[in-house]
């Protein structure tokens, strides 16, 4: 373990199955030799399932509850133990929403001090990310998140928009191309310091489930070829589209049997049904429900084709980097999807499966024709699937990748044994001394943090 931890993350929530992918890349960089600081706002010590390892649950510095955060800063504030800034804030906040997360930056950024910790990264331009900028302003810390899709997308009624999220970043990193180039556009004065790191995978289990997959029994099952799906049962996923083009696949009578089982839970899942049922191929169609990933691995292994039609909801969310596209092309399954955001990053037309336009189920009907009745050009694809998930998402690479340009940009602390590793960290320890020297600078003459988000406030006692 480093002499000095070399940063903290700050989540809203960990660890957490919703975001497995979190999970992923702290064990990697732990597994690397780089061990930060874990603060998650809420406590998920009671949420389940609860698949992660005890000792994760024991590193994490989970926040107390809100009541208890509140008591505790205002007695802080009581013996004159809080920045002024932080004074200053909460008595001009008055009724804004989001004033949680003053309190919240309030505590955390005691235990940093305490730790001499001076760089923080958090996942998703939301809670976390909002602390962190607090947490800015009242500490000699600078701050860095990873932004994923509707984050991004999506525009939230806080006074700390994405615009002054990314304003006060040191570094902002995000999971595919696409948003890079969308973040570059929509904010050109942060542009240069945008960057890509995909979301990581563990490639092990799905591709000990493409060893297990055998051709014949994958096209010559009794029960029909598989088309396999997994998400969450909402708008996003484009799974009403998915259900359409199979009632378009059963008409053509281009495949002579097929099945469609779907994976998850969510609030659509009994107009899904109806659909299936008004289509007339309830018996093509199974909401299979929530499975664990050792039985998405083992469905995977008897797949035809993964299948994901996502589109863009009505308020512009979507997917940016779907994850069960990378777990399908790991396991060798060519994938069906469509244009949109990241996703042909990851599903390459003609290459490693196909995409269509969204909401043109006919068209991705066909679309599954096609794929469906060529069985060796289709498993070409998957081939060329694992191929690329090697090359560009294994968590080995993506966790580096972040650590890298972290210190590439003089946040983190690099140790000696990680240095010797991966020499290319030195410039990064250089640029860390000259940047802070720059910080020490800056923090001793910045501006009321009030004043950036145009909010009346004295700044005085």
């Amino acid at each position: 373990m480093p002499a000095a931890p070399p940063f903290a993350y700050v989540f809203e929530r960990f660890p957490s199955f919703t975001q497995t992918f979190c999970v992923r890349e702290v064990m990697e960089l732990e597994r690397q030799g780089i061990r930060p600081w874990l603060f998650s706002i809420r406590d998920t010590r009671e949420e389940m399932p609860r698949h992660f390892p005890p000792d994760l649950y024991e590193r994490v510095i989970f926040l107390p509850a809100e009541k208890v955060l509140v008591e505790e800063v205002k007695e802080w504030k009581r013996r004159n133990e809080l920045p002024q800034a932080i004074v200053l804030t909460l008595r001009h906040w008055g009724e804004r929403p989001d004033k949680m997360r003053v309190y919240e930056a309030a505590w955390i950024g005691r235990e940093l001090t305490k730790r001499g910790i001076r760089h923080v990264h958090s996942h998703f331009a939301g809670i976390g990310a909002r602390t962190c900028w607090w947490l800015q302003e009242f500490f000699d810390v600078t701050y860095s998140f990873t932004g994923h899709a509707n984050d991004l997308f999506c525009k939230v009624d806080f006074d700390l928009t994405l615009d002054r999220l990314m304003s006060g970043a040191s570094l902002v990193v995000t999971v595919s191309d696409y948003t890079v180039a969308d973040l570059r556009r929509r904010f050109p004065a942060s542009a240069s310091k945008i960057r890509r790191v995909y979301n990581g995978l563990d490639l092990a289990p799905f591709q000990e489930a493409a060893r297990h997959r055998e051709h014949e029994a994958v096209w010559n099952s009794p029960e029909g070829v598989l088309i396999l799906s997994v998400g969450r049962l909402i708008e996003k996923k484009g799974f009403d589209d998915l259900i359409r083009a199979c009632a378009f696949l059963e008409r053509s009578g281009r495949v002579r049997a097929f099945r469609c089982v779907i994976v998850g839970e969510g609030p659509l899942e009994e107009e899904l049904k109806s659909l299936a049922s008004s289509l007339g191929i309830a018996n093509r169609i199974t909401l299979a429900g929530p499975k664990s990933q050792p039985e998405i691995a083992e469905l995977l292994s008897q797949t035809a084709l993964f299948a994901l039609p996502c589109v863009t909801e009505h308020d512009g969310g979507k997917d940016n980097l779907p994850t069960v596209l990378m777990e399908a092309m790991a396991a060798k399954v060519a994938c069906a999807s469509t244009i949109l955001a990241g996703v042909p990053e990851m599903v390459q037309d003609g290459v490693t499966g196909r995409l269509a336009e969204e909401r043109q189920p006919e068209i991705f009907g066909e679309l599954l024709a096609d794929l469906l009745s060529q069985p060796g050009k289709t498993d070409a694809m998957g081939e060329a699937g694992e191929l690329r998930a090697i090359r560009l998402f294994a968590k080995e690479k993506t966790s580096r990748q972040l650590f890298r340009l972290l210190a590439a940009h003089g946040l983190v602390k690099v140790s000696l044994p990680i240095l010797v590793r991966d020499p290319i960290l030195i410039w990064g320890c250089l640029r860390q001394a000259m940047l802070r020297l720059r910080r020490l600078f800056r923090f001793g003459n910045r501006s009321n943090p009030l004043e950036k988000l145009g909010i009346p406030g004295g700044t005085g006692a």
